[in-house]
């Protein structure tokens, strides 16, 4: 590698930049052992970091062999399983109400269609108070005491709703569940610990794909206890839901906390020494740095970032109408015309295929290293939902524009957050940056759940959710242009005296302005 005065004299065309890139490299910690006396060698030292500022952003990937395809194998069954089982109860947990109410909560509560939009708003309000907390004390708290003790909470309120005889208690206990599922969202954060850059949009499909495959099982769980349970020991069908859905989440904490490892360096159970000295490099990779720590001189200069805003104001558009989406989906089935307990079997139809899409988008942007393409064309597949929504009355389309709303929406929402990992880097700004994009995104989906107020059609929340949609898409290829100058300007400048002096700072400090980091288009 060339020395930093070596590079002030040398000065690259963006073809032999490019040239370079593609050479594989040592990080600086390698650099040094190859200045010294080589030591043994072993399957984690022979791995080798490709040179940062690929053409294509292939930030940090790493060369693959054999050894490490069976770690990564083992991560993809040991720890992703558990995080996907955090996040699938997790968004049962949202969207139980959805269909308790179908199954009589509303009749027996007497909850208008504006009481409703309420009882979504208020779990909004819990879950956005506390979603900076729940992202950047990640490290202070760690994964599986974090994690655990959220989902122990939210178990145990979502329980209480077994006591919950009036619309007010109902109301207080949905901000309770609200507030202790903002401290999962650390969960994106913690993945990406774990993976390479190159690696996350799938993992990070298969995480979120949950979402909707969530939303599916709730759909099938409320059919099977409508049908079955209704009235057992004296309780109505909705609160059978709640208390079997607080159930799983309060017995599967103790997995959570007993076998999570809290971040990579500290990983025992399961993972050998030479597997760990793999996993520090791989997350070192990733620009995940051993002096990781929340630095809060670094909150503002994140919130000040363009970068920052462009994607909170993206995460606004997409939460806007996915949480309204989400949780009004069985009743937005039930306006076109099928009884209660067919509005909820015709939901798992189109939740699958949200979960089908949202997995296919994940692998294909992996595959191209591309996240801003996949992201318009699924805001695009939204615009034309919502459209067919606002113009026909046929029951097959409006069914159909639904199933497509969810093709493109639960993508997009995958897309967006797994745009931000990898372009965001240091560990106070990507979890600031992650903090500002819930937030912004849960007040975006209190507005859509409030919008959603002329049943059965819907046309005031159709609308409105089209014109959050339409300007995410807008934003989005306002970002996609914006990293493209960006990565111009940075080939440009990187081997500039001033990017000599940055080059041997901390990520964890300089984050996407270090000079050997290009932007994922």
């Amino acid at each position: 590698m060339a020395s930093p005065s070596h590079r002030n004299n040398y000065k690259p065309t963006l073809e032999q930049v490019e040239s370079m890139a593609a050479t594989p490299l040592t990080d600086v910690s390698q650099q040094a052992r190859q200045e010294s006396p080589t030591p043994p060698s072993t399957a984690a030292d022979s791995i080798q970091l490709q040179k940062d500022g690929l053409p294509e952003s292939e930030t940090s990937t790493l060369v693959t062999s054999a050894f490490e395809r069976r770690l990564v194998w083992k991560i993809d069954l040991f720890i992703l399983p558990i995080l996907i089982t955090i996040n699938f109860l997790a968004q049962m947990g949202r969207s139980d109400i959805a269909n308790a109410k179908i199954a009589g909560m509303g009749d027996d509560l007497a909850i208008t269609p504006s009481k409703y939009s309420m009882l979504g708003s208020i779990f909004l309000i819990g879950y956005t108070v506390f979603q900076p907390a729940g992202t950047l004390f990640l490290h202070l708290l760690s994964a599986p005491v974090q994690f655990g003790g959220a989902m122990l909470a939210w178990g145990l309120v979502t329980i209480c709703h077994l006591q919950g005889n009036t619309y007010t208690a109902v109301l207080v206990l949905r901000f309770f569940v609200g507030t202790a599922e903002a401290f999962v969202q650390g969960t994106v954060l913690y993945l990406s610990f774990w993976y390479t850059y190159r690696e996350l949009a799938l993992r990070g499909s298969i995480f979120h794909a949950t979402s909707s495959l969530a939303g599916a099982f709730n759909g099938l769980i409320a059919y099977a206890i409508t049908t079955t349970l209704n009235g057992v020991n004296g309780w109505p069908a909705w609160k059978w839901i709640f208390f079997i859905e607080g159930l799983v989440p309060l017995v599967f904490s103790l997995v959570v906390f007993f076998l999570l490892p809290s971040i990579p360096d500290k990983a025992k159970f399961g993972f050998s020494q030479e597997e760990r000295d793999l996993l520090v490099k791989r997350s070192r990779a990733a620009h995940n740095t051993a002096d990781t720590k929340l630095r809060p001189n670094l909150v503002w200069k994140a919130l000040l970032d363009p970068k920052v805003i462009l994607l909170g104001l993206l995460a606004g558009g997409t939460h806007f109408a996915m949480s309204s989406l989400s949780n009004f989906m069985p009743d937005i089935i039930l306006g076109m015309g099928f009884s209660d307990v067919n509005a909820q079997l015709m939901s798992v139809i189109v939740y699958v295929c949200g979960t089908v899409t949202t997995l296919f988008a994940g692998w294909i942007s992996d595959k191209i290293n591309r996240r801003g393409i996949p992201l318009m064309i699924s805001l695009c597949v939204m615009v034309v939902g919502y459209v067919m929504l606002l113009v026909t009355t046929s029951l097959q389309a409006r069914f159909a524009a639904t199933c497509l709303l969810a093709m493109g929406g639960f993508p997009a929402a995958v897309l967006t957050l797994m745009w931000m990992v990898v372009n965001v880097v240091g560990y106070t700004k990507r979890g600031t940056t992650l903090a500002l994009m819930n937030i912004v995104g849960q007040v975006c989906g209190i507005g859509g759940n409030q919008a959603y107020s002329d049943p059965p059609l819907y046309h005031k929340g159709h609308g409105a959710s089209l014109g959050a949609v339409g300007g995410s898409l807008l934003v989005c290829a306002i970002i996609y242009g914006y990293l493209t100058w960006l990565n111009k300007e940075k080939k440009r400048k990187q081997w500039g005296e001033k990017a000599a002096k940055l080059r041997d700072v901390s990520y964890d400090i300089i984050g996407d302005d270090h000079p050997d980091f290009f932007y994922t288009l």
